[in-house]
Formats: structure tokens, sequence, C-alpha cells
């Protein structure tokens, strides 16, 4: 039975971003068996032993509702930087640091900088006449399998929440940091359907707590609830110079909570937003990059009118990942 070897394999993270912030989760994919979408986490973990090195862009444009050039916000680009490490087959473990820009029309308050880091742990499952760790190694016929994972991270307070505008004044939103960790906790579950097709959920919800600023203002994110659905099909693969190209389509959805200034909640945050992304995944040896267009099909925002600059309200984001294994 065929061996599928390590060496091929390719990590290449999908990723979660949303207007305040972006974090990055996880999945794998190889040369051949399962593929791996672009946002929507898969199952298939870090081999044992093995560093991933990791980058991604998402680029958020939104619309904007006045001719004038004013405060509108204009968008943000979020950098994550990561590195794997594959303990076991079945257990991984990630660092990322953020590197945010955002920006407003007129320029009146833009900012830049490394945001809070995260740390995450994944561990992963397969189904075979049974529910079991990850094994070291796998057969392509063992990867058509059902693949879980559990996953876990945690947020360090490192980037400056307290960034003030030429006025003196405090914008949670514009900030590089939220003063208090975040916790974060999901799941995930692949199933490749044929030779070709691969199917993938996950869900997660992160956990914000209340930070009070240095303007004495006491602020609190709502907290964020996803579900994502994702089928990628392999268009070709070509062993002998090692190169698979991808086909991925997403539907995302984002369940956000109100925000709350000094306990009490905050009009025009919080509401659901459905995406749908449609992407491309090139793989090389142990290189893979992707990229997409990812973009709102259905909203429900709390007070839509009073929502510029939020989640939902985005003309379109790009997504791009490139990720290397050693």
């Amino acid at each position: 039975m065929k061996k599928v070897a390590s060496a091929l394999a390719v990590f290449s993270f999908t990723g979660f971003a949303f207007a305040h912030h972006g974090i990055a989760s996880l999945g794998a994919a190889g040369l051949e068996g399962p593929g791996s979408p672009l946002e929507t986490s898969s199952s298939i973990t870090l081999p044992e032993g093995k560093f991933l090195a990791y980058l991604k862009l998402d680029y958020a444009d939104f619309k904007k509702y006045t001719p004038q050039r004013d405060d509108e916000t204009d968008s943000y680009t979020f950098w994550i930087y990561g590195l794997g490490y594959g303990v076991k087959p079945y257990l991984s473990l990630y660092l990322f640091v953020p590197y945010y820009v955002k920006k407003l029309e007129d320029n009146s308050f833009n900012t830049a900088g490394f945001a809070d880091m995260m740390l995450m742990g994944v561990l992963g499952f397969k189904y075979d006449e049974g529910l079991q760790l990850v094994p070291e190694r796998e057969s392509l016929d063992d990867l058509e399998d059902w693949h879980f994972t559990i996953y876990g991270g945690v947020s360090l307070p490192t980037g400056d929440p307290n960034i003030r505008d030429s006025s003196g004044n405090i914008d949670p939103g514009m900030s590089l940091g939220f003063g208090k960790p975040t916790v974060t906790v999901g799941a995930t579950s692949t199933k490749q359907i044929t030779d070709r097709l691969t199917f993938v959920a996950d869900t997660s919800f992160m956990k914000f707590f209340e930070y009070t600023y240095d303007d004495g203002t006491r602020y609190q994110f709502g907290d964020e609830f996803r579900f994502n659905t994702a089928v990628a099909y392999r268009l070709f693969t070509q062993p002998k110079n090692q190169l698979r190209t991808d086909i991925n389509v997403e539907l995302n959805y984002l369940n956000l909570g109100r925000d709350k200034e000094n306990g009490v909640g905050l009009k025009g945050t919080g509401g659901q937003i459905l995406y749908g992304l449609y992407g491309v995944r090139l793989y090389y040896r142990t290189i893979s990059a992707g990229a997409g267009i990812k973009i709102p099909v259905w909203t429900d925002l709390n007070e839509e009118s009073i929502q510029q600059g939020s989640e939902g309200k985005e003309n379109y984001r790009f997504i791009f990942t490139f990720s290397v294994m050693f």
C-alpha cells in the first residue's frame, strides 16, 4: 500500500480574520490526499519533527457612504507570521505574530504595528473502525477516512491597546492589542470524498475580556462564533514535477456579539454575516501558496446603518497565504 512521504506534505494554514483583528487557524495538505481550503480549517496535522513557516495576508476594503473624504474606515491590512512544530503526528504547536495596518479615509487616525501574539495547540484524530489518534504514517487509502481535530489557543497582550489619535483620544477599534488575553477553542472535520474532492467543516468560539484603557474607559469586544464549510477540488497533479493545483469554494458564517463600553452594550456593533470565498491553491514540493476573494453574501447586523467599517460592510477581502515546511 502506497505511503505518503512526509517530505512531500505541504502544511497550508487556513485563517479566520475579521475587521478589528486577524488570527490564523490550521490545516495541512500534501501533493496527494485531501485538499486544504484558504479560510476553513482542515484536519490534517503537521508531521512529527517538522517545522512550518507561514505567512498570511488578509486585506479588507470597506464600503464608503459619504462622498467626501472623512473619517470612515478605508481599509485594514492584517499580516500574520507563524511558526509551527509537529510534536507528535497527532499534536502540533504554533506561535503566531500579527502585524496590523488600519487606515481611515482621510488619514486622520492610521495605526500600524505588531499586535497580540497567539499560542495554539491542535490535537488530531481519525475514524477507522473507531476513533483514534492520528498515526505516524498513513496510506492514501487511510487519508480517505474521516479526520478531526480539536484546538485551543490563547493570545498574549503584546500589542499596544492605548494608541491615541492627534487629539489624544483612544479608539479601541484602531488599537493594536486587546489589553487582555483572548481565548479560542474549536474543532474541525475533513473527509476526502473522491480522489479529487474534499469536504471540510470547522467551528470555533473566541472569548474577549473587559480591559480598562488609559483614559479610564472599560471596553469589551463581543465574543465571536464561527461555522465554516468548504470544498476543495484538485484540478491536476504532476507527481514528476511535484506540482498540484486546487480550486476552493467556501461559506464562512460569523456571529458577532455586541461590544460593551463601561458595561453597556454599544449600538452599531454585532450581528451575523455569511461570507463566500472563491480561491485557488498551488503546491510545489514543500511550498504552498493560495489566494482568493472573500465577499459578504448575506448580513443581519445590529443597527446596520451605522456599522461602516465593520464585518459585513466590506467591498471585498483579499486573502493570500504562503507556507513552507522544513
